[in-house]
């Protein structure tokens, strides 16, 4: 689970320039060169791992812009056809922003940032109608049945909230209404439930079905309140493409006081520090862990990701993908160009080339292992996540263990690299999990 924080500012004060020079070969000869000579720096693999962050986190913009366009065009006609594109945009998005979250361990900017757009499981009853008999919530939250779209005031632990305006400050301000981590009214999860709704399905094939009448006005509109359905989930996108715009200024390059000057200032160790927890954190306590171990041992659909769309197996792969990216200095973008550089995968061979080579197949075997799980999710008879953790499915189990397995063995090598590279004690989060 992620925390949750309230509204970072609307405003993007630096400048978001655009990244031209870590295009595709745009650093490539030197970096060659360096690793050639054996000469690659703590500083250079530094301002790579930053322009890799750069380049992920405009493209996850990107692709937000294009699921704000869709949602507008869904909103202005809501048909089969524009519900479609606003679902294959939505499932687009993830892909970047889940290669992003390896920055999340060990940035603070990120961590403190990342819950208002990532945050899950959520109480969905919070923002819209739900089945009563299919829904399962967190016990004694006060905000789990509110249906913020179909009140103009709600209560939640006594406090009446005015609700009859929706914009994107005032849905941040409700997140963990009431004190529960699981009152979640922002981020790609809520907007997932307003394009796919329930999923009802349990532990069988099928994610949520919500009819596109949903969003129709007059007497089409189906479950009532269609207008101000449309006024949240526009809300929502627009917060979700300003909250990313606010990320990207702050690994901008050539700007004074964002983030990214900060950790470039920084000794090189503390960053290379930061740089190794946050592959370990992710591949353990938060995938290993949190993502799949859990919804595993406690058969629990609603402990799925991706949990209206069935398209967790996709944000499983793209975080080990986010990993990978992070040791092997290289990050292929959504246009097709690539930013690379020097790595750490650099800095641990000049001493430990054999551990260095230990690292990376580790990393491809655990993408691997998460590329199995995907392809079963998108087989012709698929066995997506929710199906894989139903009690008594051996095969479901044995593709999520294998790849926590995976998980837990590259653990064990970035621990082994971080002590090559003088980083002392990692100590990457394991959630409390026994492995």
């Amino acid at each position: 689970m992620v925390a949750r924080h309230p509204l970072k500012s609307l405003t993007v004060a630096i400048a978001v320039t655009s990244l031209t020079a870590c295009s595709s070969g745009g650093d490539s000869a030197q970096a060659n060169a360096e690793r050639a000579t054996g000469t690659v720096t703590e500083n250079a693999v530094i301002k790579n791992y930053a322009d890799i962050a750069y380049a992920n986190y405009q493209d996850a913009l990107t692709t937000a812009k294009a699921l704000n366009d869709a949602t507008d065009a869904l909103i202005e006609n809501p048909d089969s056809e524009t519900l479609k594109a606003a679902k294959e945009a939505w499932l687009a998005s993830r892909v970047p922003y889940q290669q992003s979250e390896v920055f999340r361990f060990g940035n603070a900017v990120v961590d403190d940032w990342e819950g208002q757009l990532n945050a899950w499981p959520l109480d969905e009853g919070l923002i819209d109608y739900v089945e009563a008999d299919d829904y399962q919530h967190e016990l004694g939250n006060g905000g789990a049945t509110v249906n913020i779209i179909a009140s103009t005031e709600i209560n939640v632990g006594g406090e009446a909230l005015d609700v009859s305006t929706l914009t994107p400050e005032l849905l941040a301000n409700l997140n963990e209404v009431g004190g529960s981590e699981a009152n979640v009214a922002t981020g790609y999860h809520a907007i997932e439930f307003l394009l796919w709704g329930q999923d009802l399905n349990g532990f069988k094939a099928g994610n949520g079905e919500r009819p596109v009448t949903d969003y129709a006005q007059g007497e089409a509109c189906t479950h009532g309140n269609c207008d101000r359905r449309a006024a949240y989930l526009d809300a929502v996108t627009d917060l979700l493409v300003s909250d990313l715009e606010w990320m990207v200024a702050q690994w901008a390059p050539d700007q004074d006081g964002n983030y990214r000057s900060e950790l470039l200032a920084m000794e090189s160790g503390e960053v290379i520090q930061k740089m190794l927890f946050g592959m370990g954190s992710l591949s353990l306590g938060e995938l290993a862990g949190e993502r799949m171990k859990v919804a595993l041992e406690a058969n629990s659909f609603e402990d799925e990701h991706d949990c209206f769309s069935d398209n967790t197996h996709n944000s499983h792969l793209y975080d080990a993908v986010g990993v990978r990216n992070i040791y092997n200095g290289q990050y292929s973008r959504v246009d097709g160009s690539t930013v690379s550089g020097p790595s750490l995968s650099d800095l641990v061979a000049k001493t430990q080339p054999e551990l260095d080579k230990s690292l990376k197949s580790e990393l491809d075997a655990s993408v691997n292992a998460l590329e199995d799980m995907k392809k079963s999710a998108e087989a012709a008879d698929g066995m997506t996540f929710d199906m894989m953790i139903a009690p008594g499915n051996d095969k479901g189990a044995e593709l999520i263990n294998t790849a926590i397995a995976a998980l837990v063995k590259q653990t064990g090598s970035i621990e082994k690299a971080s002590a090559e590279l003088g980083v002392e004690s990692l100590a990457p989060d394991d959630a409390g999990h026994t492995f």
